[in-house]
């Protein structure tokens, strides 16, 4: 008896500290964002808020929309997908990857053109008969990869509409990202860039030199939504994503808040 007793306690010894965190993890909350590159640091700021006011703990994975898309159509563990155009948030809804019910359109944003920080270039003004390849010159411009990425179709449709796409092709460097074209601009790898402005307002090594007018391209919404294999927490982090709390964070960033209100 007491060979017995002694073999279940050496057995607790060895094994009890190992089962302790597992069962400690599985009751922690956690929630997994998938979310267009040009929002990192406001959601950084506003997944922090959320966390201190629930306990859920949420882990970020920033990319291009597109990319985020497909991983998720992959079979990526994400809760939340948050996209840089409706484009997007459509494929993933198309794919059954999302719970349609849950979709919102949380922000706006508008596009600019940027240059390196000590650039001569300087208040351009951006309409009909801007000609962005005599502005570049000899350089790069940089923007995402216009075929797949948000911000490069916004730039490519708002070139087009003012006859300045064609010419200026050739010399465009395209990005997997908004935030690898800002990085290439920063650096001075490219002399002109174009982006969304919140991105330039966290860019020490670039300056806005024009913003292209909001008719020259399709309206820049960010939709969000849970996705079908969401955890339950998602549906409070999405009522979060609504509230002032939140709102404020965005607008600090300059985003324009575009959902109603959580009540």
């Amino acid at each position: 008896m007491n060979r017995l007793a002694g073999f279940f306690l050496a057995f607790t010894i060895l094994f009890g500290s190992a089962w302790a965190p597992a069962v400690a993890q599985s009751s922690d909350k956690s929630l997994t964002i998938f979310a267009a590159a040009s929002m990192k640091n406001a959601l950084d700021d506003v997944d922090a808020a959320f966390t201190a006011k629930t306990g859920v703990k949420t882990a970020a994975s920033y990319a291009a929309s597109s990319v985020l898309a497909k991983q998720i159509e992959q079979g990526a563990p994400a809760d939340i997908f948050v996209s840089a155009d409706t484009d997007w948030m459509d494929y993933a809804i198309g794919k059954k990857n999302i719970n349609e019910a849950t979709r919102v359109n949380l922000l706006g944003n508008s596009i600019v053109l940027i240059a390196p920080k000590d650039s001569k270039i300087d208040n351009v003004t951006i309409g009909p008969g801007f000609d962005l390849a005599k502005l570049a010159g000899d350089g790069k411009i940089a923007t995402g990869d216009v075929k797949a990425v948000p911000v490069g179709k916004y730039a490519q449709a708002a070139l087009e509409k003012l006859g300045a796409w064609q010419a200026a092709a050739p010399k465009f460097a395209m990005a997997e990202s908004v935030r690898a074209a800002l990085a290439l601009v920063a650096r001075g790898e490219a002399v002109l860039g174009i982006v969304y402005a919140t991105d330039a307002k966290v860019e020490p090594g670039v300056k806005i030199v024009g913003t292209f007018p909001a008719d020259t391209h399709p309206a820049i919404i960010y939709p969000v939504a849970a996705t079908s294999t969401a955890k339950p927490e998602g549906t409070e982090y999405l009522a979060f994503l609504r509230s002032s709390a939140a709102k404020a964070i965005f607008e600090k960033y300059g985003f324009k808040f575009l959902a109603s209100p959580a009540t």
